[in-house]
């Protein structure tokens, strides 16, 4: 398992646990010397003094009944050889007390058979005092008996009162033996486990500088790195590096700031590309609406033209309709004269100089009329090339001159169509001159001709007066038109400064942007 991996609580935690495991070995060893300590000293006191009272007790009881049996043998009185007894009695009594109670002090089997050895020693010199204390008491009736006294005092009493002291001596001294071992292991243990205290403090001491040491240098080290990446992505250098080695709080905090700098990376290229495409596109965009205020300015310029032809057109169709309508006012006159000339054949002769020359002028008539068509034409066909050039919004201009031209070319066949009869009309006015037998023959047929004239003129007249409002509804189209053109050339203008401002925005964003490193 890789230790970097290890959350930082973890490891602060682990390295806490670590000391404090530590300092528990030292507290418990530190415990069990305090125990061990305390069991020695437990074990003096309540074994080893009281152990030692008692055997001073034994020595105490043991001369006091050496002395008391001394005093005995020199009691001068059968009163005081009985309190002397009395004494040793209490003195017997004392000594096997001091016995049990060492008894219950011992310490092991040594000091039990040092015990023993004791009271071998003490009851042989007790039985030795019964026959001392017989021959005491028959020292008063025979004095013989007082050296045999003496020397049983003097003599193997002592020695086995020295038996009795010796025994002792091995009892105070084994005390003091235990008492001096004690103190050594004690002393030992004292040294061994302040060695191993000392040694476990050290330990302690090091794994809490290693932990510290290892613990800060992996918690400051990633935190030092993550201040300069921070510091880096501050400026503006993009093109930094980030290797995320653990997966602990500062490996986190590393792969969230790497992943900040690769988005950071990616929108700012993104933007870049934008703004460099914006540029391109605005410049396009300021190029293209150049273009298109010069062209919008020439089809202002064409329609302005347009709009002065229409006028001068208008004119003229108002005009043809005038002289369609003086047309049709004589011919309905002619028509009048035929039917006068039907009823007169008489007069008929002398009226077709008249209608030869009106027949003439008719010709005239409808020459103009013919040349007012023609005229009419090519400016309809005019109207239908400039609506063309200008697209969806002349559709309707279109249609209308469609129209126009429609009338002109039926006002110019009607036109010829009358020339066409007026020369028929003047051959026959020109042969019943010649045939004036013929006029009476061929008059009815004049009237019918008059009559289809009148209705042909009338025909023109409508016409003309349809050519009049057309070429009106066009006039208008073409003033719509040029208002539209106008407000193109308007909306141009204002794309072409939106264009241009978009163009400063993008080098202003791009000079931005270039602010950052990425590679």
């Amino acid at each position: 398992m890789n230790l970097r991996n290890l959350k930082i609580g973890v490891r602060l935690g682990a390295g806490f646990a670590t000391l404090l495991l530590l300092l528990s070995i030292v507290a418990v060893m530190g415990a069990i010397e305090v125990r061990l300590t305390n069991q020695h000293v437990e074990f003096f006191s309540v074994n080893i003094v009281p152990s030692l009272k008692v055997v001073d007790k034994l020595r105490s009881g043991s001369q006091e009944l050496r002395r008391f049996e001394s005093q005995h043998l020199l009691a001068s009185s059968d009163q005081e050889r009985q309190e002397m007894e009395s004494s040793i009695a209490r003195s017997q009594a004392g000594i096997t007390e001091s016995m049990k109670a060492y008894e219950a002090l011992l310490a092991d089997e040594q000091d039990g058979k040092n015990l023993q050895a004791y009271k071998a020693a003490i009851t042989a010199y007790q039985a030795i005092w019964t026959r001392l204390g017989a021959l005491s008491r028959q020292a008063a009736q025979d004095p013989a008996k007082m050296d045999e006294a003496k020397k049983l005092l003097f003599g193997e009493s002592r020695r086995a009162f020295a038996e009795v002291g010796k025994t002792l001596d091995t009892l105070w001294d084994y005390n003091d033996t235990l008492t001096e071992r004690g103190s050594q292991e004690a002393a030992a243990g004292y040294r061994t486990a302040l060695w191993l205290m000392g040694v476990m403090t050290v330990i302690a001491i090091l794994a809490g500088a290693f932990c510290a040491l290892w613990i800060t240098q992996s918690i400051t080290r990633p935190m030092a790195e993550a201040v300069q990446v921070a510091d880096r992505i501050g400026a503006g250098d993009l093109s930094s590096r980030i290797e995320v080695s653990s997966r602990d709080e500062t490996g986190l905090l590393l792969g969230a700031l790497k992943r900040m700098n690769d988005g950071l990376m990616q929108i700012v290229t993104q933007v870049r590309n934008s703004s460099d495409s914006i540029a391109t596109g605005s410049a396009e965009i300021a190029t293209g609406n150049a273009d298109l205020s010069q062209r919008t300015e020439e089809q202002a310029s064409n329609l302005q033209q347009t709009a002065a032809s229409m006028e001068e057109l208008t004119a003229t169709v108002k005009q043809n309709a005038d002289t369609a309508r003086q047309a049709s006012q004589m011919a309905h006159s002619a028509s009048t004269v035929a039917a006068q000339g039907g009823e007169v054949v008489g007069q008929v002769v002398a009226t077709m100089e008249q209608i030869t020359a009106s027949s003439r002028k008719i010709g005239d008539i409808i020459g103009v009329i013919d040349g007012i068509a023609f005229q009419t034409n090519i400016l309809a066909l005019n109207a239908a090339v400039e609506a063309a050039r200008a697209g969806e919004q002349g559709r309707g201009f279109a249609v209308v001159a469609g129209e126009v031209r429609s009338l002109a070319q039926r006002s110019a066949e009607a036109a010829k169509e009358i020339k066409n009869l007026i020369g028929v009309s003047v051959e026959k006015v020109e042969a019943g001159a010649r045939l004036c037998d013929d006029a009476g023959r061929t008059m009815g047929d004049i009237v019918s001709q008059v009559k289809r004239v009148t209705d042909l003129i009338g025909e023109i007249s409508a016409a003309s007066s349809e050519q009049s409002t057309g070429i009106g509804q066009i006039g208008d189209a073409v003033q719509q038109l040029d208002q539209v053109t106008q407000q193109n050339a308007a909306l141009v203008e204002e794309s072409a400064a939106a264009a241009e401002s978009l163009k400063h925005q993008a080098a202003q964003l791009a000079q931005t942007v270039s602010q950052f490193k990425l590679v």
